[in-house]
C-alpha cells in the first residue's frame, strides 16, 4: 500500500479531487500555504494499492498543469535609506504538482 501526498495549487484542487473520486480514489484535502509565493495551495492525501500508483500520478499530471504568472517582489532602492524597498514584478511558474510517495506498513480504518 502507498500514501501519495500531492501538493497542488488551489486553482487545480477542485477539478483534481472530482477526477480522483470519479476514478475511485479516496482523497483527504488539507488547506495549506506555500512558502515562496505565500499563496494558498491544497495538500491531498491519497491512500492506494501499489498497482494503482501509476494511474493516480497520471491523473494528477493530467489535471495539474504549470502556468506562468506575474507576481511582485521587493528590491532595495539604490541611493536611499537601507530600509527602503520598491515593488518589482517578476514572472514565476505556478501550478503543476509536487508529489511524495510513501510506503504504508499498516492501514486501519474504523
Amino acid at each position: 500500500m502507498k500514501l501519495v501526498i500531492a501538493i497542488v495549487q488551489d486553482e487545480d484542487s477542485s477539478r483534481l479531487i472530482t477526477t480522483m473520486m470519479n476514478e475511485g480514489f479516496g482523497v483527504t484535502k488539507l488547506a495549506t500555504t506555500g512558502g515562496f509565493l505565500k499563496a494558498g495551495n491544497t495538500t491531498l492525501l491519497i491512500g492506494l494499492e501499489d498497482d494503482k500508483l501509476d494511474t493516480c500520478v497520471g491523473l494528477i499530471e493530467k489535471v495539474c498543469k504549470s502556468r506562468r504568472q506575474i507576481t511582485t517582489t521587493t528590491m532595495p532602492m539604490n541611493g536611499t535609506a537601507s530600509n527602503m524597498y520598491a515593488p518589482y514584478p517578476i514572472e514565476v511558474t505556478v501550478g503543476g504538482a509536487t508529489i511524495f510517495v510513501m510506503s504504508v506498513d499498516k492501514f486501519v480504518k474504523f
